[in-house]
């Protein structure tokens, strides 16, 4: 999380405009100093200096109070470096791989720097974010999920801002890229229905994050469609990764009535599958079909080769990148949110249930 502001990490902001101001001009005037003159946070000047909703009446007339007396200034893109910065919480998925190389390219075209960091999980005693503040880069691509302090404090310094394929709900003005992910949950089960399975399982990934939601409302969608009823019993939740999609998979096999066809949230947990499918003696896809969601390029190689949603993750960092770069120059973006269309790729993994 976002470490206490000190004035030495503001520094560079918004000096007075000449020697009009009354206060202590020895300080630099900055939105720290502003936010400990006046007893509050550096997200509530924030957003006082912005317009923003969420400040009691006499608080940000208190601020205001203080921006006229000390003469501060908004920061402006000039100071910035010419640098896009990539964020990520950790960088361990596969998929991290498919981002940075849609972000390179359009950084590469536009002659603009690219900085990759990783930052932990939110828990992180790591004061990073002061970090990439201090840096000043053009704009900000965040994979991580931005708190509203996270948010506010970029605001604050001028620097722009795209979430990449949001975990949780956003506010109407956070621009941000993401996937057809209810589209693509229905087209992988809609595939499995079409192929005549009537008892589909889906391993989901943590119910807190939107993108898992939307294609489990999208398998459920299908199933619907197809006349077929919504069984609990053949829904299980886990991380996305192929140990937890394994163990997932363990306990759907077990089932006195095993599922004929398994969804999974992701490539990886679909990977976890093959593995409890082979533990269980059962053959792909003779025994099980198998879907899995990303299309990562490895899933074309395994045996048998993974039918998948391809999520366009380098389309989408690309069209990430041109909006962040977009507000870096300081233009209107022609929409604030994008979601990029999956498509189903068929291969060996799924065929026809036995009679």
């Amino acid at each position: 999380m976002i470490g206490k502001a000190t004035l030495a990490d503001y520094a560079a902001d918004g000096p007075a405009d000449g020697d009009g101001g009354q206060g202590d001009m020895s300080r630099p005037v900055t939105i720290a100093f502003i936010a400990e003159s006046a007893g509050v946070s550096v997200p509530t000047v924030s957003k006082v200096i912005n317009g923003k909703s969420g400040v009691s009446a006499d608080t940000r007339a208190r601020v205001e109070a203080l921006v006229n007396e000390f003469g501060y200034r908004k920061p402006t893109g000039a100071n910035r470096n010419n640098v896009v910065e990539l964020v990520f919480r950790e960088l361990k998925h596969m998929w991290a791989v498919e981002i940075i190389r849609g972000v390179e390219r359009v950084a590469r075209r536009h002659r603009v720097g690219l900085m990759v960091s990783e930052f932990g999980l939110h828990d992180t005693a790591e004061p990073t974010w002061d970090d990439t503040v201090s840096r000043r880069p053009n704009c900000v691509l965040s994979v991580a999920q931005l708190s509203e302090a996270e948010r506010e404090q970029l605001k604050a310094k001028g620097i722009p801002f795209v979430v990449f394929d949001p975990a949780t709900e956003l506010p109407d003005d956070v621009p941000f890229v993401g996937a057809t992910n209810w589209s693509g949950g229905r087209a992988a089960t809609r595939h499995l229905t079409e192929l005549g399975h009537r008892r589909i399982a889906m391993i989901s990934g943590p119910q807190d994050q939107l993108y898992c939601c939307a294609r489990l409302d999208g398998y459920r969608s299908a199933l619907q469609a197809a006349g077929l009823p919504v069984d609990p019993e053949l829904v299980a939740y886990a991380p996305l990764t192929s140990e937890d999609g394994c163990v997932a998979a363990r306990s759907l096999l077990a089932l006195a009535e095993r599922p004929t066809a398994i969804f999974a949230a992701n490539d990886l947990q679909a990977l976890g599958v093959y593995q409890a499918a082979r533990e269980a003696g059962l053959r792909i896809p003779d025994d099980l079909s198998v879907v899995g969601f990303d299309d990562l390029p490895v899933v074309a190689w395994v045996d048998p080769p993974l039918t998948t949603v391809h999520q366009p993750l380098t389309e989408m960092a690309a069209a990430a990148t041109e909006l962040a770069l977009t507000l870096g120059r300081g233009e209107e973006a022609p929409q604030v949110g994008l979601e990029i269309a999956t498509t189903l790729t068929v291969r060996a993994s799924t065929a026809p249930p036995k009679n």
